[in-house]
């Protein structure tokens, strides 16, 4: 097996952690958002808006648009908007008792994202996911542009869990990822500076 380089191995990744908005975000796009980061390299990173619902899309909507071919119907949550990038696409995010060879990209050990409509027909299908969640678009950083935005403070880091990211009542998402790292939202400011 060959030796990685030490910058390579010390790099802190951020695939599978999430993305907490603070006030200082600057971009009312993300405003109190919570971002499943998915993919995260030198050259770019990936992420999933997990707590903006579409207004009044919800899944079995889309999936009666998409034409998805099934017996069993999709259950009634919201479609989320993942992301600014590629609004028109769709992404599953999902446990990985679903797995696509070659489609499936594996966030971590516990989850997937899916962007085929195999992801969609086995939601609405009679063994669907134990979890899923799906959301129109993704959120995209070029090189060193997400690193940028951590050194300025727009965003804390947590430990993804599949409580938060597939947290059935989006509108608390925020103050619940905030919890897991003990910070209360009304102890955020959106100016930093020195004392």
């Amino acid at each position: 097996m060959a030796n990685k380089d030490s910058s390579e191995t010390d790099r802190d990744y951020l695939s599978g952690k999430l993305l907490i908005a603070t006030p200082s975000i600057g971009d009312p796009r993300f405003d109190h958002s919570v971002i499943l980061m998915c993919d995260h390299s030198e050259e770019h990173a990936m992420g999933i808006i997990l707590n903006k619902p579409v207004e009044g899309l919800r899944m079995p909507d889309l999936f009666e648009q998409l034409g998805v071919d099934s017996k069993f119907t999709a259950p009634d949550r919201p479609v989320m908007l993942g992301g600014p990038v590629d609004s028109d696409r769709g992404f599953v995010l999902h446990s990985t008792d679903f797995s696509k060879e070659g489609s499936t990209l594996q966030i971590g050990t516990k989850l997937g994202l899916t962007a085929t409509k195999d992801a969609l027909e086995a939601i609405a299908s009679n063994t669907p996911p134990k979890h899923s969640l799906l959301a129109l678009g993704y959120a995209g950083w070029g090189p060193g542009q997400i690193e940028d935005e951590l050194a300025a403070n727009a965003w804390l880091i947590v430990e993804a869990d599949e409580a938060i990211v597939f947290c059935e009542d989006g509108a608390d998402q925020w103050e619940k990822a905030l919890g897991k790292i003990g910070v209360a939202p009304e102890h955020l400011s959106a100016t930093t500076g020195n004392a």
